[in-house]
C-alpha cells in the first residue's frame, strides 16, 4: 500500500512540473514578444525623430532665406531714408523724363519736308538779286516768291504743318494767309479767293486745304491765273524751290 501511495505522489509531482514548465515557456514567449514590440516602438520613435529633425532642417533653411532677403529690405529702407533727406534727388528722374518729353515735342514740331501748295508750272520765278519785268506794273522789280500757274478755284494746300499767324488782304497780292512752321520758316499764300478756309490761330497739317486760288492780287492781274507763294527764314526772304521737292 505504501509503495502505491509513493508512486501516485511522484506522478502528481510530475504532472505539476509539466504545467510549471509550460507556464515558464509561455512567460518567456511573452517577454520575448514584449521585447520585440518594444524594439519596434523604439525604431518607430527613432524614425519620427528623424522626420522631426528634417522638419527642423527645413525651418532653418527658411530662416536662412529670410536672413538672405533682409539686406534687400535694408537697401530699400536706406533708399527711402535718402529720398526723405534729399527730396530733390527723388524728383530728379521725373524732371529728366519731363525734359526728354519736352525735347521730343519740340523735335516733332520741326519741319523737315514740304509739299507744293498747288500743282503747276512756275510762271514767274523767285528773283531777289535780279529784276523781273512786271507786266501789270509795266516795270522791272524784284519778286519775293514764285507764281505757280493753275486754274481759278484750285485748292491751296499747307506746305507743311504749322500755325496760321495771319489772314489779311494785301494791296498788291490780294487775300493772303501766313503760316508759322515753328522752325524759323514762314510760308505765305497770296492771290487767294476772298474767303480762306482757315483763321488766325488755326493749327494745320501738311497738305491741309487752307483756301482756293482767286484773282484778288491787283498787282499781278495781267498774269495767268496763279498762286503767289513765298517763304521766309528767320524773317529773310528765301527761294521756295530750295525747300519744295
Amino acid at each position: 500500500m505504501e509503495n502505491k501511495k509513493g508512486s501516485g505522489s511522484a506522478g502528481s509531482l510530475k504532472g505539476k512540473g509539466f504545467y510549471i514548465v509550460l507556464f515558464l515557456c509561455a512567460a518567456v514567449i511573452g517577454v520575448s514578444a514584449w521585447i520585440l514590440l518594444a524594439g519596434t516602438n523604439v525604431e518607430e520613435k527613432t524614425g519620427d525623430t528623424g522626420t522631426s529633425d528634417s522638419a527642423i532642417g527645413d525651418t532653418l533653411d527658411v530662416s536662412d532665406a529670410v536672413v538672405t532677403m533682409s539686406p534687400s529690405i535694408s537697401a530699400t529702407e536706406a533708399q527711402q531714408d535718402a529720398e526723405e533727406q534729399d527730396p530733390e534727388s527723388a524728383d530728379a528722374p521725373e524732371q529728366a523724363s519731363e525734359e526728354t518729353t519736352d525735347d521730343k515735342e519740340v523735335f516733332s514740331e520741326k519741319v523737315d519736308s514740304y509739299v507744293w501748295p498747288v500743282v503747276g508750272d512756275v510762271e514767274v520765278p523767285y528773283a531777289m538779286e535780279s529784276l523781273q519785268y512786271d507786266a501789270t506794273m509795266a516795270d522791272w522789280r524784284t519778286h519775293n516768291g514764285i507764281d505757280i500757274a493753275c486754274d481759278l478755284g484750285t485748292q491751296v494746300l499747307a506746305a507743311a504743318a504749322g500755325t496760321v499767324t495771319k489772314v489779311y488782304d494785301d494791296d498788291l497780292y490780294g487775300t493772303t494767309v501766313e503760316i508759322d512752321h515753328a522752325n524759323g520758316v514762314h510760308t505765305v499764300y497770296a492771290n487767294l479767293a476772298a474767303a480762306p478756309t482757315v483763321e488766325e490761330g488755326d493749327i494745320v497739317t501738311m497738305g491741309q486745304v487752307i483756301g482756293a486760288v482767286g484773282n484778288t492780287a491787283l498787282g499781278e492781274t495781267n498774269e495767268v491765273c496763279h498762286l503767289h507763294f513765298s517763304m521766309t527764314l528767320d524773317g529773310a526772304s528765301v527761294d521756295p524751290t530750295s525747300y519744295l521737292p
